[in-house]
């Protein structure tokens, strides 16, 4: 496989599209079952295969689940900001630094325990949303950019199935 489906193995994101009410829906669904999805991936990986690198010079599969706890926690945020302020900055955080930290190298328990809360809460907010709170903004500081909810849940639907493959590669699965 070479190095850009590697880096991508669902590939990349269609941040240009503009996703209909079904897609942010088909999006939330991924987003209730992925934490057991990741769950049943990762309950009978060894630590060699939790260590293992997705592609060279990637992160081990280790440190893409606690990349996921970390981003999602963000992403939590981010919506509920969205939904009871106008247009908020939020702050961006550095991945590669956040992924290098001790804590990336703990257990997968903690960070999968995370995952399933994180959402769990996630869902059960998206599921009040109408049409028009996916609407709603927020501005990323990092990024020097706008973000509409209506493409934030379909990213990280997105971001979910794509990191989940680079598990699976990670693993040899």
């Amino acid at each position: 496989m070479d190095i850009e489906n590697l880096k991508y193995p669902i590939g990349k994101f269609n941040n240009d599209k503009t996703y209909s009410f079904a897609e942010i829906m088909d999006a939330k669904a991924v987003l209730a079952a992925f934490p057991e999805q990741l769950n049943n991936l990762c309950k009978d990986l060894s630590d060699s295969q939790l260590d293992t690198p997705y592609r060279p010079g990637g992160w081990t599969a280790r440190q893409v689940v606690h990349h996921i706890a970390d981003s999602h926690i963000h992403m939590y945020t981010r919506v509920k900001f969205a939904m009871t302020e106008e247009n908020p900055t939020i702050k961006g955080y550095d991945e590669e630094i956040w992924a290098n930290l001790p804590d990336s190298k703990l257990a997968v328990h903690s960070s999968l325990l995370l995952i399933e809360g994180i959402h769990t809460r996630l869902v059960a907010l998206l599921d009040t949303m109408t049409e028009v709170d996916f609407k709603r903004t927020f501005f990323h500081g990092g990024y020097n950019r706008e973000y509409v909810l209506n493409k934030v849940i379909p990213l990280y639907g997105w971001h979910s199935s794509h990191h989940y493959e680079h598990i699976k590669i990670a693993a040899g699965l």
